[in-house]
């Protein structure tokens, strides 16, 4: 469940864009904290009385990968973890918050969405749970209403549906472009995203747009050419959804090595429709991340297990298309880094809950509470490669979620109840 190496560096500064959005801001303000030095950046505060902590550092807790630590506590200052460990050996801190035999995690880490966007598919998805299959073609249902869209419009959406996902732990998103399919629309996408996070991901070869149906080598140039010089200076991540009905390996590669050389570091859509070069090409181009790995041959597998690619499962998606799960106990066994994420999006995966995902995960594809718990938090900070987030030992940033329950497992063996009942984002409580 591990990874087998360690991530590597980011490729540029890992702390978020210093804006808030505005969803967020709401919620730090109604926030209930224990003092009003809690908000203060040098203010110092002990969370105790934690029945079971996820550190996800075999060295701070009883040697699993989750690093877990009973009758516990953890210990802030400014916007770092200071301390974790047994509670009678807590630190004096300035403030002082009572988990009441509650467990804590890190706060989840969602390295897969797309969240700048107009407009619902609900007739489709409808259409799909009354027997009609899913294909990559809905986007373009997508596009025309993101297109019609105002800026306002755009953020008004994202900032919600972000809200809503920190409602139920998601400290850190990843986000992507891929609605707008022209330059003006795919650059305006990502300037709104990188005002709330700086994983933000040019996700213009999403799929070959419709003013160039009948020209995709032209769309690919546009792609590599006037659109990636528009949208380069907001993202850190480039993307491309390597699928029949989207683009091959020859166009995905064109399009990620044009990327990199513009300092865009890899993603890939891989291998969620049916077999294909997704996944090997994402190992052999040192992706972050090869997102869906649905279809896997052996060969697939082994490139994971040797790369420093994570394989990010997306349970969502597949809940939601009735299509074929992934198999993550075949990868976790051969040694693969595995991430968990929502995919939310308005056409294959309308989820912001990661908590949704977990349970899904652990039903349907395989693998252990404790797993899919490590997949969504320490799994997704790999895929971001990040060193940051994603645990809770000292230095990391105090980004946590208190359960409703003694222990992490009620995430899957709950599912559906909203049992996140506190989120502590930078340091500062905002759920």
């Amino acid at each position: 469940m591990t990874p087998a190496r360690p991530p590597a560096p980011p490729a540029r500064s890992p702390e978020p864009a210093p804006t808030a959005d505005q969803a967020t801001k709401d919620a730090m303000s109604n926030a209930t904290t224990v003092s009003p030095a809690h908000s203060a950046s040098t203010a110092s505060t002990l969370i105790t009385n934690i029945a079971a902590l996820v550190t996800n550092n075999p060295s701070l807790g009883d040697g699993s990968p989750l690093g877990l630590i009973q009758d516990a506590a953890v210990a802030i200052e400014g916007d770092r973890v200071v301390w974790t460990g047994d509670q009678s050996k807590a630190p004096a801190t300035d403030n002082r918050v009572d988990a009441g035999g509650r467990a804590v995690l890190p706060g989840f880490v969602d390295s897969h969405s797309h969240l700048v966007f107009a407009g619902d598919r609900t007739q489709e998805f409808n259409a799909r749970m009354s027997g009609r299959g899913y294909t990559a073609g809905g986007i373009r249902t997508t596009v025309a209403a993101t297109r019609a869209a105002s800026d306002e419009e755009l953020e008004a959406n994202l900032t919600r549906y972000l809200y809503e996902a920190l409602r139920q732990g998601t400290t850190t998103f990843e986000t992507k472009s891929g609605y707008g399919l022209t330059v003006e629309d795919e650059a305006r996408a990502l300037r709104i995203a990188s005002a709330h996070t700086d994983e933000v991901t040019y996700l213009g070869a999403h799929i070959v747009s419709p003013d160039y149906a009948d020209d995709p080598a032209a769309y690919v140039a546009l792609v590599t050419g006037e659109m990636l010089d528009a949208c380069a200076p907001y993202a850190r991540w480039i993307d491309v959804f390597c699928e029949k009905g989207a683009f091959d390996g020859d166009q995905a590669r064109a399009i990620l090595t044009a990327g990199k050389a513009r300092g865009l570091h890899p993603r890939v859509h891989a291998n969620q429709l049916t077999y294909g070069p997704g996944v090997q090409l994402a190992v052999e181009l040192d992706a972050a991340s090869a997102d869906h790995c649905t279809h896997l041959t052996d060969a697939d597998v082994d490139a994971l297990a040797s790369g420093n690619t994570v394989a990010t499962l997306l349970p969502g998606a597949e809940f939601s298309t009735r299509a074929q799960w992934p198999n993550a106990r075949r990868l976790l066994d051969a040694g693969v880094t595995v991430a968990l994420s929502t995919d939310c999006n308005p056409g294959s995966s309308f989820t912001s809950s990661v908590p949704f995902c977990v349970a899904l995960a652990v039903r349907d594809m395989g693998m252990t509470p404790d797993e899919a718990v490590w997949s969504a938090t320490a799994g997704g900070a790999a895929a971001l490669r990040r060193d940051d987030i994603g645990h809770l030992a000292p230095g990391a940033r105090a980004d946590l979620l208190l359960l409703d329950a003694p222990s992490h497992v009620h995430l899957a063996y709950r599912p559906g109840v909203p049992l996140v009942s506190g989120v502590w984002r930078r340091g500062l409580r905002v759920v």
